[in-house]
């Protein structure tokens, strides 16, 4: 039996040198640039809504219509890719999304439908979901003192790309000029996501130089190691699904008319069809392992898995959603009595996703350094005080003040987020990939969730609405357990491997 982090392989020290570009550091950064081009692709939008929307003539309910649909196929998009990655590696997942992620750029770039709009924004959720893909990087490069600061600053810094695109985006769109400025900006994102696919598959491997790549042993679904996980696992299914019928309703005449009754009927059935294959595969997967007690040592607890869905719900749940209303929200709220353009709001509103340079990092550093647990309670508690506040912004407020509001509600949300992937990793090696997925896709759902609200709603009843959840989530993060010692994975010739995880 090894007792030896297959991390550790990589790395004996305890800080970080970031201004290096040998080792893990420099698969730190590339693979964090590679998930900031995701972002950056997936964010083209937002900032040159107001634009498209003259362009193309759109009205009110199209637009929310496009900023539901981005962020639809991300749910269903990161269980698939954390399947994927488990199984072929990162370096190969990540430059194939971001190659493949081009193309729907290209697609809405050279719309002139509405219905074209929507379909590439539907595609392009997928490329959402390459944020699965670093984090199993990170888990297999970096030791457990280290791999919480490692995931916040892929994290932080990757999900910068939104923030980048709502700064850069409207300049780009203006210096081409006319009435087609955002199109060549949109296209330019598709043609760095393709060049960028190359460069990484080049200059990346899936883990240190002598360490093991742990697999699941079968595609389809996580494994459990307890019966009563079994159920657990297939209840925390649900939403997943009932969240893409949340969405075809929203879409069906009941909502916006995109789909007709009988479309929204094949839907419907597709999706509850796939839910119950999903239940099917949970049952197949894990049925034979289960026929006995799963030895201790291989054992871990799938509660813990379903409370960081349910924070990362709220966290980056929230966090999608703000960050595609922001722009427009500062533009309504501040145009006539600020006098605000639609590029100042843009940026103004890039505020809530700059924190990520340094609140997402940090939420992972403070959780190795003082606890996963406590940290993310901390965390929690201020985004609950942040969002209450923002719904109070109005046209009276200066736009200084409410800026600050922004940002530092930004910034236990995105803390928030770090604190949750400094966990992730430390739960069952070679399922990372796949609990990720799911985390992930947790995401997505409360982004769905939180949008589909603000289509109903005020802004000022949405920012409460998630206020309220988070409480929910609050409550929840009081029964996860601290990770502690080890978690054992086995190397192909049948020794047992253990990989510190405090």
């Amino acid at each position: 039996m090894s007792n030896n982090s297959v991390s550790d392989n990589s790395a004996s020290d305890s800080r970080l040198n970031l201004f290096s570009f040998t080792g893990k550091v420099k698969i730190l950064h590339l693979t964090w640039l590679a998930f900031f081009i995701s972002f950056f692709v997936w964010f083209n939008h937002a900032p040159l809504l107001v634009s498209i929307k003259e362009s193309l003539g759109l009205t009110d309910g199209q637009i929310k219509t496009l900023l539901i649909l981005n962020v639809a196929l991300t749910i269903p998009a990161r269980i698939i890719i954390g399947m994927l990655v488990d199984k072929f590696g990162p370096k190969r997942t990540f430059s194939t999304l971001l190659a493949l992620g081009s193309i729907p750029c290209f697609i809405f770039a050279t719309a002139d439908t509405f219905e074209r709009l929507a379909l590439a924004r539907f595609l392009l959720g997928f490329v959402g979901a390459g944020f699965v893909i670093g984090i199993r990087m990170m888990g297999e490069w970096f030791p457990a003192r280290q791999v919480g600061v490692a995931e916040g600053i892929y994290g932080g810094w990757g999900n910068f790309g939104s923030a980048a695109a709502a700064m850069t985006l409207p300049t780009i769109a203006l210096l081409f000029g006319g009435d087609d400025g955002w199109r060549y900006a949109v296209g330019l994102t598709g043609i760095v996501a393709l060049t960028y696919a190359v460069i990484y598959f080049f200059s990346v491997s899936d883990t240190p130089k002598g360490s093991t790549y742990f697999k699941p042993k079968r595609m389809g679904a996580m494994e459990v190691t307890s019966k009563g996980d079994l159920y657990f696992y297939i209840l925390m299914s649900v939403p997943l699904y009932a969240t893409l019928t949340l969405l075809t309703w929203k879409l069906s005449p009941a909502g916006v008319s995109l789909l007709g009754t009988a479309t929204a009927d094949i839907i419907y059935l597709s999706i509850w069809t796939l839910f119950a294959v999903n239940v099917y595969k949970i049952f197949h997967i894990n049925n034979e392992h289960l026929k006995e007690p799963v030895p201790e040592i291989h054992r871990y607890k799938f509660k813990q898995v379903a409370i960081l869905d349910l924070a990362y719900m709220v966290t980056f749940g929230s966090e999608l959603a703000v960050v595609s209303m922001l722009p427009l929200f500062f533009y309504e709220t501040f145009h006539e009595s600020h006098g605000i353009t639609a590029v100042m709001a843009g940026l103004l509103a890039s505020g809530f996703a700059f924190m990520n340079l340094v609140a997402r990092p940090g939420g992972g550093l403070i959780s190795d350094k003082f606890g996963r647990k406590r940290s993310l309670t901390i965390f929690l508690l201020g985004l609950v005080g942040g969002y209450f506040i923002m719904s109070q912004i109005e046209s009276s407020w200066s736009l200084v003040l409410a800026v600050v509001v922004t940002m530092v509600c930004s910034f236990f949300v995105q803390a928030g987020e770090g604190a949750v992937f400094a966990m992730v990793p430390l739960i069952k090696r070679r399922m990372t990939g796949q609990i990720a997925g799911m985390v992930g896709a947790y995401g997505n759902v409360g982004a769905v969730l939180f949008l589909t609200v603000l289509s109903f709603v005020s802004p000022q009843i949405f920012f409460i609405t998630i206020a309220c959840a988070a409480l929910f989530v609050l409550v929840a993060v009081q029964f996860i357990e601290e990770p502690k010692g080890h978690m054992a994975e086995v190397l192909p010739d049948g020794t047992v491997e253990m990989i510190e995880v405090d």
